[in-house]
């Protein structure tokens, strides 16, 4: 009952993400009237929270109870989501203020999602993760596939500042649905000597020195690297060079993530055809080559590249994601997981943004095209992370 819980919560707290996702950047191109580079720049304000707080937020998760920090972390984003359509009203809204925006909420997101994936484990059994990370994966899948066509749809039908109001009511119903859980997580008890500057230390170590959590850490880097990099410059893309309205966009994101979709429904089937390294390392090398492909989309049929990557990309996305995220649960020590979160996905975002900043130089010197192309070839590389510890991956992971 708890799980389900967590389960609804997360549900609906993903479409509004999504839709925002999409929104956002949309916002900038349409409304406000920005450059590729400054649309690159909200993207990059989004994820840069983990480099500033990603550490720290770990540290912090792993000396107290993850259910509070949920909790007041959506309602803080759903008023800063709400200045923004209530400063379109006024006629006030400015490139800066999202930024801003953009920014505040993301540094929010940091803090729940470290608690969030920390606070699994403590929900669940450990024999029970890997379905649990799938149903969560659902979500994502649902969310991908709603929120990129809703989001695009009420872009076009209200404009996209008030997409914002929608995302705050869905962090709204997080927190609610959070906060009528009735478990109730132990106190952490302090250790004697606890500094944050140690243990902080302590969880970047513990990342960088495991081997499987190595890989996995730097394999998902240089996927994110190439990914952001083509997400910077995507909807310059899409709108400016081939000449897609905002509710098409939605459409052939709803199409092509239909790929996430499926995997959420399948994952825990493959897994135990296969195993989750055979899943992990067909899954990564798949996904580089989807990235790859957006660059030969071109207008009318040429669009069927666009949607192909999409499928495919999504479909990877989600399976590995599950095997990952449950082979870091299994092989990590529990009073290490916040820490242990937190160093992996800053590297993630902290890789994300580079990524989606490079982006935007890159398209503005070189065009969306090219940017696209080099961006794929990036994540074609992140397989060779694994395959270099494929024997300690396949030991962990069964």
């Amino acid at each position: 009952m708890d799980f389900r819980r967590l389960w609804l919560a997360d549900a609906v707290n993903q479409v509004g993400t999504r839709m925002t996702f999409l929104a956002a950047p949309l916002l900038a191109v349409l409304y406000l009237n920005a450059s590729t580079f400054e649309v690159a720049l909200v993207r990059t304000c989004e994820t840069l929270g983990w480099l500033l707080f990603g550490l720290l937020a770990g540290a912090w998760v792993d000396r107290t109870r993850c259910r509070p920090v949920l909790v007041i972390t959506d309602v803080g984003r759903a008023i800063l989501m709400l200045t923004v359509p209530l400063a379109a009203v006024f006629g006030v809204l400015t490139l800066w203020q999202l930024y801003v925006v953009v920014f505040l909420v993301g540094v929010l997101t940091v803090f729940f999602d470290v608690a969030h994936q920390s606070y699994l484990p403590r929900l669940v059994p450990a024999d029970q993760l890997v379905d649990a990370n799938a149903k969560l994966a659902a979500n994502a899948s649902v969310a991908a596939v709603a929120g990129a066509s809703t989001g695009g749809y009420l872009v076009q039908l209200l404009t996209a500042p008030f997409v914002f109001a929608f995302d705050a009511l869905t962090f709204l119903w997080s927190a609610l649905w959070v906060r009528a859980i009735r478990h109730r997580e132990p106190p952490v008890a302090p250790a004697p000597d606890r500094h944050l500057g140690r243990e902080i230390t302590e969880g970047v170590r513990y990342v960088f020195r495991h081997p499987v959590l190595r890989s996995l850490t730097m394999s998902t880097a240089t996927i994110v690297l190439g990914q952001a990099g083509g997400m910077g410059v995507s909807m310059v893309f899409l709108v400016r060079d081939i000449g897609l309205s905002a509710g098409v966009i939605g459409l052939l994101g709803t199409v092509g993530l239909l790929g996430a979709l499926l995997a959420s429904a399948v994952t825990r089937r493959l897994v135990a055809r296969l195993g989750q390294a055979r899943v992990l390392l067909w899954g990564v090398f798949l996904l580089g080559l989807a990235f790859l492909a957006q660059a030969f989309t071109t207008p009318g049929w040429g669009l069927v590249w666009w949607v192909a990557s999409g499928f495919v990309s999504s479909f990877c996305i989600i399976a590995t994601n599950v095997v990952m995220m449950t082979i870091r649960q299994t092989v990590c020590a529990p009073e290490l997981l916040g820490r242990v979160n937190a160093t992996m996905e800053l590297t993630v975002w902290s890789v994300m943004s580079v990524g989606s900043l490079l982006g935007g130089v890159l398209g503005t010197w070189a065009g969306t095209r090219v940017t696209l192309l080099v961006s794929g070839a990036v994540s074609c590389l992140a397989v060779g992370w694994l395959l270099a510890r494929r024997t300690e991956i396949v030991g962990a992971a069964r």
